[in-house]
């Protein structure tokens, strides 16, 4: 059974058809980079699979059902971080309150759910963070922090929405393989968006491509070519590929590049 299935799907935001008739599925313990242009879908397709957007039409399964809100076998790392709730909490006070259903105020963590915690930030580099204040954290350590939140409940499904955005390159590094390493280990199925597919290249199996209003599912070298993504970004692509890099250039700029400048310049570039 396919973990996550589309057959003819819609999904509408502000009257605008973000994904417009489309059909794709994943199976089980797959990584899929998704990856494509800003506004083509990749937060909307993760918000539906979440239950939170209803398709305008087509039927999307989640696990073989609906989707559900609140379902404890998704991990969700959303791109819009909202405010954390009392920069005071240790990080491992943080992780407990979402054990115990987000009950703010000091959780008591029995000693497996403590287990618990300090596995799961030990599996992706982390376990200097459970007694730091969030307030001391850099973007990236509160980031890793919220990789660790998403994984703590062994999902079966991890949906991380654009994880490397306030992360320098090492730390871009350190993030894909700690997700690579725990997600193989437990069977996971990843969805993994991304502006640049360079640093997934090693970790994909393949790579959902958005664009257009539509999705293309298949393997790199099947999808990464100038006829597929010049239908999705609707102009001429061209993509080189030189030491094991792909570059998705359009009127010789790296659209990857250009296009995360122009979305993120103001709004991430700064958190060092």
């Amino acid at each position: 059974m396919s973990v996550v299935a589309l057959d003819r799907v819609s999904l509408r935001l502000g009257g605008r058809a973000v994904l417009d008739d489309v059909s794709f599925s994943i199976e089980p313990g797959e990584f899929i980079g998704v990856l494509g242009p800003n506004g083509s879908g990749k937060t909307t397709l993760m918000r539906a699979i979440l239950g939170l957007l209803p398709p305008a039409r087509g039927t999307l399964r989640v696990f073989g059902r609906a989707p559900e809100r609140g379902d404890a076998a998704i991990g969700y790392l959303p791109q819009v971080r909202t405010v954390l709730p009392d920069l005071r909490v240790r990080g491992l006070d943080f992780i407990g309150a979402s054990l115990n259903g987000h009950r703010w105020g000091l959780p008591s963590l029995s000693p497996a759910e403590r287990d618990a915690i300090d596995a799961t930030l030990a599996s992706i580099g982390a376990q200097h963070l459970a007694q730091r204040p969030l307030s001391e954290m850099s973007g990236g350590e509160r980031q890793r922090l919220l990789l660790a939140q998403a994984l703590i409940g062994n999902p079966k499904l991890l949906l991380l929405d654009e994880p490397l955005i306030s992360l320098d390159a090492r730390h871009q590094e350190v993030a894909i393989d700690a997700v690579r390493k725990v997600c193989r280990e437990r069977g996971i199925t990843v969805l993994f968006s991304a502006h640049e597919l360079n640093q997934l290249l090693g970790t994909l199996d393949r790579v959902l491509y958005l664009g257009n209003g539509q999705a293309v599912l298949g393997t790199v070298d099947d999808v990464v070519t100038a006829p597929v993504l010049s239908r999705l970004y609707g102009t001429d692509i061209h993509v080189v590929r030189t030491d094991g890099h792909i570059f998705v250039m359009a009127r010789g700029l790296d659209v990857e590049r250009v296009h995360h400048v122009h979305d993120h310049g103001h709004e991430h570039g700064h958190h060092h």
